[in-house]
């Protein structure tokens, strides 16, 4: 017979396991937000694209997921509902891990981009309203993620209308489009590392120098006064320097080597390009600064959304821990981030490939040019959103800012059939996961008691 604490270990073993199911069945639905318009435009294969992102992914959540909110894990209910029976809020929290699971898979498997946050939630307030009445949610919370539904995608969809018609005004409807290009090089790379830098650098240079004391030593040892927001704009403008000198380079280059190919095919006499091939070297050179924008999504992506699959178990751990309800030390484990990282990663090799093609290729055909304006849009609706403490959607702002472009490219090729159940799935997931999380609550419930 096992004693106590080995009953405790299986007990939490169990429950890491189902933290686990859940973040690979995230992986394989969120993932589609950092890495489907790469795929849809060809500027990554799927298995490359599969790579990246699980490694950015992975790197993201372990290294810097432990600033994950305690929303998802205490504020959506009533502390003051479940503090005197953190018991009953355990068997909540494993009912949210095995209804959010079952969801994603059911959404994954259909090729459905739908909110984990937005999952949990649901579930989250399924299980408190059948364990202590609609009094123990906190319905203003429920009602701002709602509202977010709306904004998010229209939001960004109106910032990537917007920056693809820069691009199709200024660069590729232009006499010459080679010339345009060489000049915006600069403003784009200074406008992906501003939004990405801001979205990724702060944490770093956290984690990097100031908890390491590199930056306490450095004032120690030399006098320096080195304020962070100083560091993160000097590395984002040496990164946009280093970025624009390396594009050019390469725009250069490319450009002789499919001229001498055209000369000796004899398909043109002239030095100057044809205008298909400056077509197609301006989206060679904007499919590099995708993959770079959809790596940036990817690590930020994992460093944020992680505690959609962790934080229940978070939770969990705590209630077994303290025998309390989580209150203001409750943080999330190195151990508990490095699980949700495999997960992710997991979930996004084995069942990834179905939602990133319905973001990349079955809303609309994108080009480079089209997803780079694409995840730019969604990483400023994103960040902006993170400035003012709303919660959103991810998946919400890429369908969004992907239909914006589409708009804006060719509005009668968006397939409204596919747009159709994308929403169909946003406006079930909250009714879905909460009744789900009711159920397997009452259940869960009655077999304890039994």
């Amino acid at each position: 017979m096992l004693d106590s604490s080995g009953v405790v270990f299986l007990q939490l073993g169990a429950m890491a396991a189902l933290a686990l199911y859940v973040a690979a069945n995230l992986g394989a639905n969120d993932v589609a937000n950092s890495m489907g318009t790469s795929v849809g435009s060809k500027a990554l294969t799927l298995r490359q694209a599969i790579i990246v992102a699980g490694i950015l992914e992975f790197s993201g959540a372990v290294l810097f997921g432990q600033g994950v909110s305690e929303t998802l894990a205490t504020g959506v209910v009533n502390a003051d509902v479940f503090s005197t029976q953190p018991q009953v809020f355990l068997i909540g929290m494993v009912s949210v891990l095995i209804a959010c699971g079952i969801w994603l898979q059911i959404a994954t498997s259909r090729g459905l981009p739908v909110s984990s946050s937005h999952a949990v939630v649901g579930a989250i307030a399924g299980f408190s309203c059948v364990a202590a009445g609609i009094n123990a949610v906190d319905w203003r919370t429920i009602g701002t993620i709602s509202l977010t539904w709306v904004a998010t995608p229209i939001a960004s969809g109106a910032l990537a209308a917007l920056f693809y018609s820069g691009v199709k005004y200024w660069i590729l409807d232009r006499p010459d489009p080679l010339s345009q290009m060489r000049e915006w090089i600069p403003w784009l790379s200074a406008a992906m590392l501003s939004v990405f830098g801001i979205i990724v650098l702060p944490s770093v240079v956290n984690v990097a120098l100031v908890q390491t004391g590199a930056i306490a030593l450095a004032h120690d040892r030399f006098g320096w006064n080195l304020p962070t927001h100083d560091i993160v704009i000097g590395i984002g403008s040496i990164g946009a320097i280093v970025l624009t000198l390396n594009s050019w380079k390469k725009l250069e280059s490319v450009e002789k080597e499919e001229g001498r190919g055209e000369k000796a095919e004899g398909i043109s006499t002239n030095s100057s390009p044809t205008p298909t091939l400056r077509h197609t070297l301006i989206e060679q050179q904007m499919a590099r600064f995708q993959v770079l924008s959809a790596c940036f999504v990817a690590f930020s992506h994992g460093s944020n959304d992680v505690g959609n699959a962790v934080a229940p178990l978070a939770a969990i751990a705590y209630i077994r821990r303290t025998g309390s309800f989580p209150s203001g030390d409750f943080s999330v484990p190195l151990w508990i981030l490095v699980l949700g990282g495999a997960g992710i990663v997991i979930g996004l090799a084995i069942w990834g490939k179905n939602v990133i093609a319905t973001v990349g290729e079955k809303i609309i055909e994108l080009q480079p040019s089209g997803g780079f304006c694409a995840e730019l849009a969604t990483a400023t609706t994103v960040l902006l959103a993170s400035r003012f403490g709303l919660p959103v959607s991810t998946s919400h702002a890429l369908v969004g800012a992907v239909v914006g472009v589409g708009l804006i490219k060719a509005w009668k090729t968006v397939r409204l059939e596919t747009l159709l159940s994308i929403g169909s799935a946003w406006l079930v997931t909250i009714p879905i996961a909460a009744g789900l999380g009711a159920s397997i609550f009452t259940i869960a419930q009655w077999i304890v008691r039994f």
